[in-house]
């Protein structure tokens, strides 16, 4: 009786074992010894890659506020006015930068539905950004809307015009990569309307607030689409 009592004890322990060591897929929800999930395992470096691009876009920025405090005694978000509340309103900054970020929202989602190469640039960003949280898109989205745009806006474009603003902010999108180009065509053309946003209102919270949409809405829905055209 006591034999076969231990043996019954040795299979349950044995049997806990096997459960711990199975693959990821026939675990029924346990978790990993070392804390990581299926999905993050599948991306080792995604918390790295995060880190990595805010670090870059608070380098940018800091540069960006340098370069334009010792070019010119003028803010870097309203130039040319005294009161940067009063710049044009911040309300209707916003309002018009929003509307310009949900059209360009719309641009590419038309070109991802109705134009070959924008379905493969979807396809090539999507797995770029594949396992990516809400949060960490929001917080990509708000770093590289406010840094790129005190660069190319507010420092860089006071300094060149328009044109060879939008011009670099289109070339700092170029990949050697068919896929890609319509993506470098995009950003010129978005470095444009950005540059127009600001130059109209007078107020560098405009471009900030639609290139942070563009990218608030695109990020997150490109990693989405990837991952649901893996399932299939």
């Amino acid at each position: 009786m006591g034999h076969e009592g231990g043996e019954s004890d040795r299979d349950g322990e044995d049997g806990k074992i096997g459960k711990i060591g199975e693959s990821p897929e026939g675990r029924n929800g346990l978790e990993r010894p070392d804390g990581l999930s299926p999905e993050s395992e599948e991306n080792p470096d995604r918390q790295g890659f995060v880190r990595m691009a805010l670090l870059f876009y608070g380098v940018m920025g800091c540069i960006a506020l340098i370069w334009r405090m010792s070019a010119s005694p003028e803010s870097i978000l309203a130039p040319g006015a005294a009161d940067f509340t009063a710049a044009s309103g911040m309300l209707g900054a916003a309002f018009a930068g929003l509307v310009v970020g949900l059209g360009s929202v719309g641009l590419s989602e038309w070109l991802t539905r109705g134009t070959k190469l924008g379905e493969q640039l979807a396809d090539l960003l999507g797995e770029s950004l594949a396992g990516i949280t809400a949060g960490d898109a929001f917080l990509l989205a708000l770093a590289s809307g406010m840094a790129e745009e005190m660069f190319f806006r507010g420092a860089l474009q006071p300094a060149v015009g328009i044109v060879w603003a939008s011009l670099l902010f289109g070339a700092c999108h170029f990949l050697p990569r068919r896929e890609l180009a319509i993506w470098s065509l995009y950003a010129v053309v978005m470095g444009f309307a950005f540059g127009w946003l600001f130059e109209w209102t007078g107020n560098l919270l405009a471009p900030i607030v639609a290139h942070t949409v563009v990218n608030g809405i695109n990020l997150p829905r490109l990693a989405r689409r990837y991952e649901e055209l893996s399932k299939d």
